[in-house]
């Protein structure tokens, strides 16, 4: 494995164990030459998941991007990465558990917004307000009074 720093040729690996939920190995990587550290997961290659977007248009699954799109939301917030991480683990392992080669990007969506509403609220407010394009004030406030009806 090439180092991201210094891209050395070859790390070596001081650490390895599984996820909590087995579903990739996570490896804790140094670099012999510039001494940096990094982390890698291992995750088996499943087939391909297919989001079918709002205007028809399909894609392949990117779990980075649900990622990013979980960490914006999260900017700022106290919560730790291996949250997010698990909560990306869990909607993928969710989407690919319907059994079903496509899926609409309104599902992944829903899926975020309901681990977001279990991490953290204010993230939830945040994500909700870019994912559902609230055409006016009082809908948001709709959907605030929502959450603390909870």
């Amino acid at each position: 494995m090439r180092c991201p720093y210094c891209f050395n040729d070859d790390t070596q690996v001081i650490d390895s164990r599984e996820t909590e939920d087995h579903s990739s190995v996570r490896r804790r990587r140094e670099c012999p030459k510039c001494e940096k550290r990094c982390t890698t997961y291992e995750r088996v290659e499943l087939q391909d998941l297919i989001v079918v977007k709002k205007d028809g248009s399909r894609e392949a699954f990117d779990r980075n991007k649900v990622m990013s799109g979980i960490r914006k939301a999260c900017e700022k917030r106290p919560i730790p990465t291996e949250k997010i991480e698990h909560a990306v683990d869990e909607i993928e392992r969710e989407l690919r558990g319907m059994h079903e080669s496509e899926v609409e990007s309104r599902v992944v969506g829903d899926l975020v917004m309901k681990r977001l509403r279990e991490i953290d609220p204010v993230a939830y407010v945040r994500f909700a307000s870019v994912y559902k394009s609230f055409r006016n004030l009082q809908a948001f406030e709709k959907e605030l009074d929502k959450l603390k009806e909870d």
